[in-house]
């Protein structure tokens, strides 16, 4: 059983990808946004922020892979409400497949493509004068956060593409998404904001997530924050796959 379903996701992952290599235009349109945010701050408002670190581009970096990971699992949510819209799901379930392949092979698929955004940003970053003194285990532990993160936010997308009336709809949830690394401290120190707003800061996933990245990438202590960013992707993952499993098995009844 757990062969057939193993074989089923590999057939599903492929034809998502198939789709993804015959529009790279996807993930150009991704790695865009967040290449021109690092532009941006690095050289039209570096020079006015102070972070207590000589390389701005390092304490950028962080937030903008989550803003390209925020951005990018849109797209899984737009595949979704058009596989949806076109019948395929019905063929599909016609099939002697497993159902829950169908899914998996759209996560996996974000999985992937918002890795190969992740390392396009990295090698920009590069460019940008971006450098890393971590070592080989402290950029697995990276990888992985990035991919529990990218996890938690494509099951979310796969609830928006699921429960969506329009194509607008399935990608407008992305929004908020995308602006909440800006309310942390992925761009200035919490410090600096005034009351309300540092509140909100200090106690929302990204920032944890964000000074974790940091701290591994800097090679610095990560403290009590990595356990904080693992608990917020692992209950987000928990409850968005919970809600998306619920919300599949409502459409496919």
């Amino acid at each position: 059983m757990t062969t057939h379903v193993l074989g089923d996701t590999t057939v599903m992952l492929g034809r998502s990808m198939r789709h993804i290599t015959r529009s790279a235009d996807t993930i150009i349109t991704v790695t865009i946004m967040p290449i021109a945010f690092l532009l941006l701050f690095r050289y039209v408002f570096g020079g006015a922020i102070q972070t207590g670190t000589d390389n701005y581009v390092n304490y950028l970096m962080p937030g903008i892979l989550l803003i390209a990971i925020a951005s990018g699992i849109s797209y899984t949510a737009y595949r979704l409400f058009t596989d949806m819209q076109s019948g395929i799901f019905e063929r599909f379930h016609s099939m002697p497949i497993a159902r829950s392949s169908v899914l998996w092979g759209h996560v996996l698929t974000s999985l992937v493509s918002n890795g190969i955004s992740a390392l396009v940003i990295l090698l920009a970053g590069l460019v940008m004068g971006f450098r890393s003194p971590a070592g080989p285990l402290a950029w697995l532990a990276v990888a992985g956060i990035l991919a529990l993160f990218t996890l938690a936010l494509t099951w979310v997308a796969v609830i928006a593409g699921l429960l969506a009336t329009s194509t607008d709809g399935a990608t407008a949830f992305s929004y908020p998404l995308i602006f909440l690394p800006f309310v942390s401290s992925a761009f200035v120190p919490t410090g600096t904001m005034p009351g309300p707003v540092r509140a909100f800061a200090e106690h929302q996933p990204v920032t944890s997530i964000v000074d974790t990245l940091r701290a591994l990438l800097d090679r610095q202590p990560v403290g009590d924050d990595i356990w904080t960013a693992l608990a917020w992707c692992a209950a987000v993952l928990a409850v968005a796959y919970l809600g998306a499993m619920a919300a599949y098995r409502r459409k496919i009844s």
